[in-house]
């Protein structure tokens, strides 16, 4: 199973500001030597040991995950958010191509959707696309982003073989068994699990949790213990969480504690605050593996979700 990072923050989009660059560039130049200069291997010492807050970014565009099984024709697609527009380039490079995507949305508020317009691949007549989503909003959802005055291209245009699915059980693609959980968002948010038998990865973002979803029952356990890799809300600190409860998302410890409860082993922090610059973000990683420490938390992997990131369950 292979997982790919396109879009991981959340609310709306948040390029960096030159501002931003700026303050970068001026923070590595602070850092330099001249010995950082005298050899190609030197600079290349140097440009390794920056954190990585200030050499690379996390990302500015909005959900979108990718997961690819060992069928390399179909492709996986967990929300459209402005970070789907970055998978169509890629995948357009790939060969060989891409014919069928599945593509998963958590929910419709435009942070999750507003990237399908641009995704060339809907666009493609010789590509399929199945959409999925218990909600039996989205196909109107979808419909109506593309309608004018909102955008000038109606979804008919769109020439690829579309289908949309409205869930009500569990199903099976490509051999893994996906199924579906309701979580606790305004308007309702649903998380997903592909279990492939092998490996099994949720989705799990905008979803506030609660003492329901720590609670030792048999759809839980079946649900969520044990899990290979969550991608998981951690949009707040807990002070901003406590001051915006019923919003709908998660402080990074209480995402921490959830994935101790349920013995999940790697646990990728999803979903920042627009607000949050490069540096914050790595501090609250830091911050979320110190809790680990402070708390004898011990057994879960935790990383910072950045565009571009793969891994490989």
């Amino acid at each position: 199973m292979r997982i790919r990072f396109w879009g991981v923050r959340g609310s709306l989009p948040s390029p960096q500001l030159p501002s931003q660059i700026k303050s970068k560039i001026s923070a590595i130049l602070e850092r330099l030597t001249p010995g950082d200069l005298e050899s190609p291997e030197n600079r290349e010492r140097f440009l390794a040991d920056l954190p990585p807050w200030l050499f690379g970014t996390v990302g500015g565009n909005t959900p979108c995950v990718s997961v690819q099984l060992e069928n390399k024709n179909e492709l996986f697609v967990f929300d459209a958010g402005s970070g789907i527009r970055e998978l169509g380039i890629a995948v357009a490079k790939e060969k060989p191509k891409i014919s069928r995507l599945h593509i998963f949305f958590s929910h419709f508020h435009w942070d999750h959707i507003m990237g399908l317009p641009f995704f060339n691949q809907a666009y493609d007549p010789s590509v399929k696309i199945d959409f999925y989503c218990p909600s039996e909003e989205m196909e109107p959802a979808l419909n109506g982003q593309m309608n004018p005055p909102y955008f000038p291209v109606h979804m008919d245009t769109m020439a690829s073989k579309k289908k949309f699915h409205t869930l009500s059980e569990p199903i099976k693609i490509l051999g893994a068994d996906v199924s579906y959980k309701k979580m606790s968002h305004p308007g309702d948010s649903y998380s997903y699990k592909v279990d492939t038998g092998e490996c099994k990865f949720i989705y799990s973002t905008d979803a506030e949790l609660s003492t329901n979803d720590f609670s030792k029952t048999e759809e839980n356990a079946s649900y969520f213990e044990n899990a290979d890799l969550i991608i998981i809300d951690s949009q707040y600190t807990l002070g901003e969480a406590i001051e915006k409860h019923n919003w709908g998302h998660n402080a990074f410890s209480l995402a921490v504690d959830f994935a101790a409860n349920w013995n999940i082993k790697h646990m990728v922090l999803f979903h920042y605050d627009p607000t949050y610059d490069d540096h914050k973000l790595y501090k609250i990683l830091q911050s979320a593996k110190w809790y680990t420490e402070r708390m004898n938390i011990n057994g879960i992997k935790l990383t910072l979700a950045t565009e571009g990131m793969e891994i490989v369950l």
